[in-house]
């Protein structure tokens, strides 16, 4: 009888704990953040979001500068179209986020293997998302997120035009190249030769700037307005691996991700 009761007491025990621990680690979760803007990046068939820090949204793309495209290994964002889960990623994010579902339904041919080294180890059948980033700062195209502001502009509006891809072994796939830095001004705005038409409205909504760097405990500062496009688009993955050799962004390679934020009271409401 001594033996069953110090087992029960073991188990209530233990089962405390657990729950405090949980209980805890919400409230860590919760505390963590507490004061920044709401997040990214987040489900954005999911409109719900209790941040009560609200900031402008940013002028339309062709009125602000591009300053920086990088791509994640990966789609950092969640739809329909890209849900299939890929796992946490290692510690710098990649290998996680989500894959397109058009990448299970991949012909022979789209999937063979091409010559040479795609973007740092890239492959047909890979899942991308695409970010071009723009800025109301006076700035030109450049390295990093350091190329969207100036000592004169320490603050600027931001915006992230984002698609996720598909990479194929096809070269009558869509082209990186129609969507690259133009090194003509378009009315005086530094800006791509093209941006996706096809691939669904962009869900706009406020967010932060993403990466692995950031996790529900340890959120972006950054105050960022999101177009994210809600379908998946085939990319020709050479056209890709071209870009990577030489661009003014000095990219050569994709990016890890950041984990889905989930918490309610780190996302905005999406109209």
């Amino acid at each position: 009888m001594h033996l069953i009761i110090q087992k029960v007491s073991l188990s209530a025990l233990l089962f405390s704990l657990i729950l405090i621990t949980q209980t805890t680690l919400a409230m860590e979760d919760e505390l963590a953040c507490e004061g920044f803007g709401p997040q990214a990046p987040r489900n954005i068939k999911q409109g719900e979001g209790a941040n009560s820090q609200r900031f402008g949204i940013a002028p339309p793309y062709t009125q602000m500068n591009l300053c920086n495209i990088h791509f994640h290994y990966n789609a950092e964002h969640k739809a329909k179209a890209f849900n299939i889960y890929a796992g946490k990623g290692d510690a710098k994010g990649l290998g996680g986020g989500y894959q397109c579902k058009i990448s299970q339904n991949l012909n022979y041919a789209e999937v063979m293997p091409v010559p040479g080294n795609m973007c740092d180890g890239l492959i047909p059948g890979n899942t991308v998302e695409v970010h071009w980033v723009y800025s109301s700062c006076d700035v030109q195209p450049g390295v990093g997120l350091a190329a969207c502001s100036t000592a004169q502009c320490v603050n600027p509006s931001l915006r992230v035009e984002a698609q996720v891809f598909t990479l194929v072994n096809d070269d009558s796939a869509t082209n990186f190249n129609d969507f690259t830095y133009d090194v003509e001004k378009h009315s005086n705005f530094y800006q791509t030769k093209a941006l996706p038409l096809d691939t669904g409205q962009p869900i706009e909504f406020l967010g932060s700037t993403t990466g692995p760097q950031y996790s529900q405990l340890h959120c972006s500062n950054k105050s960022v307005t999101w177009s994210v496009r809600p379908l998946c688009e085939k990319l020709d993955i050479t056209s890709l691996g071209k870009w990577c050799e030489s661009n003014v962004f000095e990219e050569v390679k994709a990016h890890g991700v950041r984990s889905l934020v989930i918490n309610p009271a780190q996302l905005s409401s999406i109209d």
